[in-house]
Order: C-alpha cells, then structure tokens, then sequence
C-alpha cells in the first residue's frame, strides 16, 4: 500500500476524531467558563475538564480569548438549530392556530431553559463590558435567524387572511417576548429548576395575548368554545 493510499483511508475518521475532540473541548469550556466566569477560567482547568492537554485546545481553538468566543458562537448556533426545528410543526390553519401556537411555544420553552442555553446567556451578560461585540456575534449565529424563520411563517398566516401583521419582524419578537418575559424570573435566570407548571402557564399565556392582538378572528379564552380557537 502507497503513502497515498494510507493518508487516503485514514482521512475520514482522523477527521471526525478532530471534530469530536473539538466538541469535547468546546462542552468542557463552556462548563467551565460557566461554573467560574471568564477571568479565573483558564486552559489548564478546560484541558483537564475535557480530558485533552493543553496543546490540542492551542491547535484547536487557539488562545482563551478565542475559544471563548467560539465557545459562545457555536453553542448559539447549536441552540438556534433546536430552535428552528420547533418551527417545523408551526400552524398554517386558522383551526389549528392556538394549539399549533401553543405547542412552539412550550417547545420554545424547553429550548430557553436548556442548561447550555442559560449558560451562555449568563456569560454574555456578565462579560458584556470585557466583549462588548460579542452580543452582536451570538444574535447573528443563533436569535437572529429564528427571528427572521418566525417572521416568514407569520407572514405567511397574515397572508393567507388569519393574522394582522404589518411588520413580521416585530411581531415575531413580539410572540417571542411574550413566551420568554416571565422565564428569567422563574429560573433565577438558571440558578434554579423553575416549576413545570409555570411554565405551563406561561407559555399558554403569551399565546393568548399574542391571539388577542394579532388574530383576525375574535378568541375565546382557552377552554371556552373550541379551546380557545378563534370564534366564528
């Protein structure tokens, strides 16, 4: 067998051991990072969380500064992909317009209060004076895309006579405000385990409000004539 032939065979799976061990890094540094703030994070503490030496984190990610921000991207990217599956099962009929909302919403939910979630936007707060750019960053790798995905799918509903939407946008942020404003406080912004059946609640609750402003047909409270589906 020819050199050629060796580094040929070899090339897949060495390559999928480097995104592993790259995967590996990334989870243990943002454990860290998480548990003890950038500043008293070091390289040497990540190593030894992701069971790698210190010199395969500087050939991968390079210096702590850069693989924090990679960490922060990546985990955001990795959100917004779980995020953009929950639109999957979004509502395009007037019938289905609550349950179906409902449903995206408590999905939105349990993607909100993932762990590596709340982590990441723990430490984009706490950093914000030290990385002042990287708020921006994390929007574009993670928030902003499912806020121009739900923007569509809302414009979508108004288009077809089931929603009064003159900025898609701003009522995508809107519906997302309304599901995400009570959660920080629930969780103590994930210091703690918040009660299932408030989010139940608030989930439920965003969805009503948001049907009051928005749905062309008048809407019973939920579990009023046809569960709160539109009237009429």
């Amino acid at each position: 067998m020819s050199a050629g032939e060796t580094e040929k065979t070899t090339a897949a799976p060495a390559e999928r051991g480097r995104l592993d061990k790259r995967r590996a890094i990334v989870e243990a540094a943002l454990r860290v990072f998480a548990r003890v703030g950038y500043t008293q994070a070091s390289l040497d503490m990540i190593a030894a969380e992701a069971g790698v030496a210190k010199p395969t984190i500087y050939n991968h990610l390079g210096s702590k500064e850069n693989l924090f921000r990679y960490v922060m991207t990546e985990t955001a990217a990795r959100s917004n992909g779980k995020a953009l599956e929950v639109l999957e099962s979004f509502p395009s009929e007037a019938g289905k317009l609550r349950p179906g909302l409902e449903d995206v919403a408590h999905k939105l939910v349990a993607c909100y209060c993932d762990e590596q979630s709340q982590a990441v936007r723990r430490l984009l707060y706490a950093e914000a004076v030290r990385f002042p750019d990287l708020f921006d960053a994390v929007r574009a790798s993670g928030p902003d895309q499912f806020v121009e995905a739900l923007a569509g799918r809302l414009a979508r509903l108004a288009n077809a006579g089931h929603l009064r939407v003159e900025d898609p946008v701003r009522a995508a942020n809107q519906f997302i405000a309304l599901v995400y404003e009570e959660l920080p406080a629930l969780g103590m912004s994930g210091t703690r385990p918040p009660d299932p059946k408030q989010l139940e609640k608030v989930a439920v609750a965003g969805v009503d409000t948001f049907l009051r402003a928005f749905c062309t047909a008048p809407v019973a409270p939920r579990g009023e004539r046809g569960n709160g589906r539109p009237i009429g």
